[in-house]
């Protein structure tokens, strides 16, 4: 009887215990340490099962740390252990060596005879076994260890079934301060680059990965181009270009569905760049999908020798990844709708311009050179002569004005000559020595964004104008058939600076990025104080004709 009310107290302090822990680690230590010391056990262990029905963790007590480094790795579900897993009944032997179904020991574990174990059922599941060995003071377990054992694994279910449901409520807390972290970016108006990087590094907490990266596929789904990066060897993945045949990223992209490895380090895929790195094992490659059509791939990998990813963390990557995906695409629809709303506003703009303040200019400018005519004095004459050329110079530049903001001009005029114009007029109204490097056929490639071009080397123009002191400038466009990108460059040899320093307050630097974001494309910066500046822009284009 001293018995029975020893272990009906034991189980009620262990209830209370239970009750009280939010945290499965924590919970599934105490399981194992209440079950020792309810049945006289000397050592015990919980083996919570994995995806495959093999043990994937293993949390003991009794064994010492110095034990554990001598036994080697963990056991995997086999012997009584495998059971226990295949007949979930409570199991009780005197001996478990003479067992036909045990497999013996590993070298350096420490004997054990007596055994007794149990299920532990957590949402209609079985989710692990309490496995106890050596009964201390007795040969064997008895039929009151099993009862008492039994009824504390209905406990430790409820427990792990709490703990599960508290961190699926703390896991759907923060993917909602996720999304409401990239939804403000985006209304915020933040660069794209800095939302999708958001997006990576909340996937990347969410999960915990060691890595995150985005990839999306180029306009003839051809190749790949790590858009973003968050962690461990991101800055060596970062922009890196691989074909979209044979690497995981396009199979995840082609097939629509998630494509999950559990050592990304030796699959066959070798064009992926964290598959070469030999550096992640774990790894999940998520589509990203807008109406239906997957534009990119959200990576999530942790290093070799880490934890595979459960099924439960697949499921919520697919769920983050499906939600974050329409954000991305609300923020390029909107993007889009802002765009258009800009070039009806530059088309009115420009056609106000044109109908309006030029016209009256050119008639002001006719009224001067008449009245020139009629006025004796020659300096007086001079002077209204000077007012005349002074109005032709404005009209000159309101029609450039007029040019950059109405696209309908650039229809009429091609895009090479367009630039190289814009070049000249910059080196004449400067007086820095500027040279145009303008490919005809990238300028061609350019046709249907052409009017954002213009705009592009403008702003890099006025910079130059305005912060370089530089002597020399080169504007060059050209292609590169092998990224499916048209690359804009404009360098000068002036004073230079500090981009990290600039990035914040400059705000022709924002300018840039913004124009280069609504084309899809990436600006690099490369400054150095006394060094000069070099402004690189990637613009993507369909892939070049063949020929």
């Amino acid at each position: 009887m001293s018995e029975q009310r020893n272990h009906g107290d034991l189980l009620l302090e262990a209830g209370l215990a239970l009750a009280s822990e939010r945290s499965l680690p924590a919970i599934l230590q105490r399981i194992v340490e209440l079950a020792t010391q309810l049945t006289g056990a000397r050592y015990g262990a919980i083996g919570v099962l994995g995806q495959d029905g093999g043990i994937s963790q293993f949390v003991s007590t009794g064994i010492t740390p110095e034990q554990h480094a001598a036994i080697g790795h963990l056991p995997v579900g086999k012997g009584i252990l495998g059971a226990l897993i295949e007949d979930a009944r409570p199991l009780r032997l005197r001996d478990l060596r003479s067992d036909p179904r045990s497999a013996g020991f590993p070298p350096n574990h420490p004997p054990m005879r007596s055994f007794l174990g149990a299920p532990v059922m957590a949402r209609g599941r079985v989710f692990g076994n309490i496995y106890l060995t050596e009964k201390q003071g007795a040969d064997e377990f008895d039929a009151e260890d099993e009862r008492a054992l039994v009824v504390l694994a209905a406990q430790a279910g409820v427990a792990v079934e709490n703990a599960h449901l508290y961190q699926e409520l703390e896991v759907r807390v923060r993917r909602l301060d996720a999304l409401h972290d990239i939804s403000a970016a985006i209304v915020h108006g933040d660069d794209p680059d800095e939302v999708v990087g958001l997006v990576a590094r909340h996937a990347r907490a969410l999960l915990r990965a060691d890595l995150a990266s985005m990839a999306v596929p180029s306009h003839d789904h051809r190749q790949l181009t790590v858009l973003t990066a968050d962690g461990g060897e991101a800055e060596t993945i970062l922009g890196e270009v691989f074909p979209m045949e044979g690497s995981v990223s396009g199979d995840a992209i082609t097939s629509g569905r998630l494509v999950a490895l559990q050592d990304a380090a030796v699959d066959e895929r070798v064009a992926q760049p964290i598959v070469r790195s030999g550096a992640f094992g774990p790894a999940l490659f998520v589509p990203l999908s807008a109406r239906g059509e997957p534009f990119g791939t959200l990576l999530l990998a942790r290093r070799r020798g880490r934890e595979p990813f459960e099924e439960g963390e697949a499921r919520l990557a697919e769920l983050f990844a499906g939600q974050a995906a329409g954000v991305l695409e609300q923020a390029r629809l909107q993007r889009q709708v802002h765009r258009l709303e800009t070039l009806e506003e530059r088309e009115r703009i420009a056609r106000e311009l044109h109908d309006g303040t030029v016209q009256a200019l050119f008639t002001v400018g006719l009224g001067l050179q008449g009245t020139a005519s009629l006025v004796a004095e020659p300096e007086a004459a001079r002077r209204i002569q000077g007012a005349v050329e002074e109005l032709d110079r404005v009209i000159r530049d309101l029609r450039n004005y007029i040019f950059g903001l109405e696209p309908g001009v650039l229809a009429q005029r091609p895009l090479d000559q367009a630039l190289e114009e814009l070049v000249e007029e910059f080196q004449d109204r400067s007086g820095v020595v500027a040279i145009a490097e303008i490919d005809p056929g990238a300028a061609a490639a350019l046709t249907q964004d052409a009017a954002e071009v213009v705009q592009l080397v403008r702003e890099a123009l006025s910079n130059v104008s305005r912060h370089a002191d530089a002597a020399t400038c080169r504007v060059s466009l050209h292609r590169d058939p092998d990224a499916d990108v048209v690359r804009l460059e404009v360098d000068d040899d002036g004073r230079g600076f500090d981009p990290a320093a600039a990035k914040a307050g400059g705000r022709g630097l924002g300018n840039l990025r913004a124009r280069t974001a609504r084309l899809g494309g990436r600006t690099e910066i490369q400054s150095l104080p006394g060094e000069g500046t070099t402004v690189r822009i990637a613009i993507p284009v369909q892939g070049w004709a063949q020929g």
